[in-house]
Order: C-alpha cells, then structure tokens, then sequence
C-alpha cells in the first residue's frame, strides 16, 4: 500500500497521467477544425445540426449506467488499495451485468422515444425525417455498448492505466469526426454516417474487453454475480445519477430548445463554437481525472494538504485557459471568419464569446466539483443541479425566445457563473485555504472577467493586438509575483537552467 501511494503521488507518475488525458482529449479536437468545415459542405446545415445532436445523444447515453461506472472505479481502486485482489472479478462481474440490464432499459427507452423526438420535437424537415429516425434507431442500439464501455474503462482507470485507456480513446475521438468524413464521398446520407458512428463505439468496446482482460487476467473465468455488492454499487451511484441526469441535460438540453424554437440551421450556428470552444475543458478534465484519486486519499489524512493540493489546482487551470479564452473572445470574429467564412461568423461570433468565458469559469468549478465528491459528498453537487434546473430553464427559454442563439449563450453563462460561485463556498467550507487566499483569488479571477468583457467588445484588429499585449504582459506580471508560490518559481527556473546547459 505505501508503494502504491508512493507512485500515485510522484510527480512523474502524476505528469504523465495528465499528459495522456491531455493528449486523449485533445487530438480529436485538431481533426474536429478541419473535418467541421468538410462536414458542413458536404452535409449541409440541416444534415449536420441532426449530426451534432447524434454525438450529443452518444455522450448522453452514460446517463444510464445510473453512476455504476464511476462506483466501479472507486471500488476497484479501494479492493486494490486493501490487497483483497480476489474479490475483484467478482466486483466487476456484478457491475457489468447491472449495467447490461440498464443499457438494455436505456435502447428500449430511446427506441421508443425517437419517432416522437423526430416527427413531434424537432424542427427538422420533412425530407430529412426518414432517415433521421433511422439514425436514431441505430443510436438506441448502441446504448448497451456505450454504457458497459464506461465500467470496462473505470477497471483500467482504477488501475492507474490511464495510458492503454487513452489508446482506445484517441483513436475514437478522432473517427467520431473522420468517419462520417469518409462516407461523404459515397452518402450524405444520416443513416450511414451515424452508422460508422455506432461501428466504431463496438470496436472500441471490444479494444477495452481485451485490455481488462490484460489488466485482471481472473476475469476470463466468469464469477458469480455477488448480491452483496449490488446494495454498495447502487449506493455510491445513486446521487452520482442525478448529477449524470441533470448536468447533461442542462449542457445540452439548449440546442434541442434551438431546434424546436428556431431551426436545425441555427443549431449548427450555435453547436459548432459550442463543440469547439468547450473543448477547453480537456484541461481541468485531464487534471481532475488524476486529482480526484488523489483529493480522496489526501482528505482523510491531512487536509491541510489537500488545501494546498485544491489551491495549486485551481491556479494550474486558472494560467493555463485564461490566455487561450482572452485570445478566443478578442478574435472570435475574425477567427470563425477565417474558419468558416463571413456568414457563418456573423451568426455566431457573440456566442462563441459568450460560451468561451463561461468555459473559463467553468473550467475552474471542476476543481472544486472534484473536491466535493472526492470527500464523499455527491449528495451536494446533484442537490446543487436539482435547485438550478428549474430556474436556468425559464432564464434559457425567456432568453432563446428574446435574443435567439445568442440568449441561450447567455443563459449558459449566467448558469456556470452561479454554479461556480456555490462550488468554491462548499469546497472552502471542507478545506479551508485561508480569508487571505480566498480574498486573492476573488480579486484576481475579477480582474480577468473584466479583462475578457473588454475583450469582447474592442473594436478593430489592430487596437485587440495592443489590448492583447498589454493584458498578457500584466498576466504574466500577475501570475509570477501573485498566484504561484516561491517553490514554483524556484522550480520553474531550475528547470529553465537545465534546459539551458543541455543546449
């Protein structure tokens, strides 16, 4: 056990952690800037609004697994941590045939519901229904696979393999947007396209059969389902369901209202910056995903080190988005101008402004979101998105209906603003970090929401160059003397000293 959290917490282990997360999520995102465009000619707007709801409806369907997935993983981990490896076959054999009876729960419910969505609920035209059902008939037979691929990849993950899963993953993300890119040449056809959509999740399934089977050679011999277990799984799963419920259906319940409201050519207008601004949260997800073990172990022991552990989080993911959104809402015109040409610009360059900075806040939330259900309290995060629902629902409508696209950006941000605000008041109230720290970090995240409004409404390109350069400068001013602590510094320059005698 003291070797185990001896690796868990090196910073080399640490590190390389967070590089594969980092480079699982993000190397789809690369393909997704060339193939968008593609997609777009080739599908058209309708046709590809109906595409951005099939990969919403894939990332949804993890709903079903009623949090088993994410029980999974901390029971495994704990079986593993405890030395009791032979009660762990039977630990995975009780999750997975759980999940096989809800994925098949979840493909009848989303069979059943698909004519309605398509025929009653969204404004998708007539010429496009056919095959839109079809599509969707062919999402509903995936559910099954999307959730045991969850539980499949929480068994690698509480083993620390975080590299072998990423080997599954980058390959998927990058075919989720370089396979319905493949069929073009032959269908624009929605059937064929989310149907290479479906093959490659089965492929995927299979690649992380074959890797537990790797990773817990026990499993090749079939265990008994253990009733005893079933009570702890449904247990630690149960809030984690509500927040699996309602988060996404907040994250993505706004381009349905869009394609009810108004069009699925404005669902394009608004899911496309969505898809690629949000793909800033790879960062935090890369950092909570190896954070969250570690916030776990740490808070039993010693919380003044998990103060200091949630502090340099924060601070981690604070200097690493505030750059890169400060860049995306100066340019956002100019860059879906270069990206997509005038038209497209015109219609969503203010949304794209709107979701970056809301990005930016909400990035930092994952951090105290990690904390809290790290200290065994999903019980506060789902309660948190129960209370919010009603209300961000009648902000989002009154706003869609007022402003369009643009309001239901808003809406999000409003949103993640006070989800935000509430998560660091729980998180302080577990880890105090001090009135001094929380004072600092007030005033500094203050100042870069003022800094990225003036962004948004600078006019010309060359007066945002100045404006750019001036705030980069204070930033690095900032972050140097104010946010990281004398070891980072010291760090830092050690490592720029050997850098330079290797040269």
């Amino acid at each position: 056990m003291p070797d185990r959290k001896q690796k868990l917490f090196s910073g080399r282990h640490f590190t390389r952690n967070v590089f594969w997360n980092l480079i699982g999520a993000g190397a789809p995102l690369l393909v997704a800037i060339v193939a968008i465009p593609l997609l777009i000619e080739g599908m058209g707007l309708s046709r590809f609004g109906v595409l951005t709801i099939a990969w919403m409806v894939v990332g949804y369907f993890s709903l079903f697994d009623f949090g088993l997935g994410r029980a999974l993983t901390k029971l495994v981990a704990e079986k593993l941590g405890n030395g009791q490896l032979e009660e762990i076959p039977s630990l995975i054999w009780t999750a997975m045939s759980l999940m096989a009876v809800l994925g098949v729960l979840g493909a009848v419910v989303v069979a059943a519901i698909s004519p309605w969505l398509v025929n009653d609920v969204l404004n998708i035209p007539s010429e496009l229904q056919n095959e839109t059902l079809i599509a969707f008939y062919l999402l509903a037979a995936s559910v099954p696979v999307v959730i045991s691929s969850t539980g499949l990849r929480g068994v690698l993950e509480a083993h620390q393999r975080f590299g072998i899963v990423n080997a599954v993953r980058i390959p998927l993300g990058i075919f989720t947007f370089i396979g319905p890119l493949a069929v073009l040449p032959f269908s624009n056809s929605l059937v064929p396209v989310v149907g290479v959509l479906v093959f490659a999740r089965l492929v995927s399934w299979c690649a992380y059969i074959v890797l537990c089977l790797r990773v817990e050679p026990d499993l090749r011999h079939v265990s008994s389902i253990n009733r005893e277990l079933v009570r702890p799984l449904i247990s630690f799963g149960g809030w984690m369901t509500v927040s699996n419920i309602v988060s996404p259906l907040m994250v993505y319940l706004d381009r349905f209202l869009i394609g009810v409201v108004l069009s699925m050519a404005a669902v394009s207008y608004y899911a496309t910056p969505y898809e690629v601004v949000t793909r800033l949260l790879i960062i935090p997800g890369a950092l909570m995903g190896v954070m969250f073990p570690a916030f776990a172990a740490v808070l039993v022991q010693d919380r003044n080190r998990a103060a200091r552990l949630y502090g340099r989080a924060v601070n981690y993911v604070f200097l690493s988005l505030f750059p890169m959104v400060l860049i995306i809402v100066a340019f956002a015109y100019e860059g879906l101008s270069l990206w997509l040409g005038n038209d497209f610009a015109k219609n969503s360059y203010l949304v794209l402004q709107l979701l970056a900075i809301g990005v930016f806040l909400n990035s930092l939330a994952n951090v105290p979101f990690g904390l809290v259900q790290s200290a065994g309290r999903p019980d506060l995060t789902a309660k948190l998105h129960v209370i919010e629902l009603p209300f961000y629902l009648l902000v989002l409508w009154s706003l869609l209906n007022t402003y369009g696209i643009a309001g239901v950006a808003l809406a999000w941000l409003l949103r993640v603003s006070v989800d935000t605000a509430v998560l660091f008041v729980m998180a302080n109230r577990m880890v105090s970090i001090g009135s001094g720290q929380t004072v600092r970090m007030f005033y500094v995240a203050g100042i870069a929401l003022i800094a990225l409004a003036l962004g948004a409404v600078i006019p010309g390109l060359t007066t945002k160059w100045i404006f750019l350069l001036l705030i980069i400068t204070l930033f690095t001013v900032l972050a140097w003397f104010y946010i990281l602590s004398s070891d980072e510094r010291d760090k830092i320059c050690n490592c720029l000293r050997c850098h330079q005698a290797t040269k």
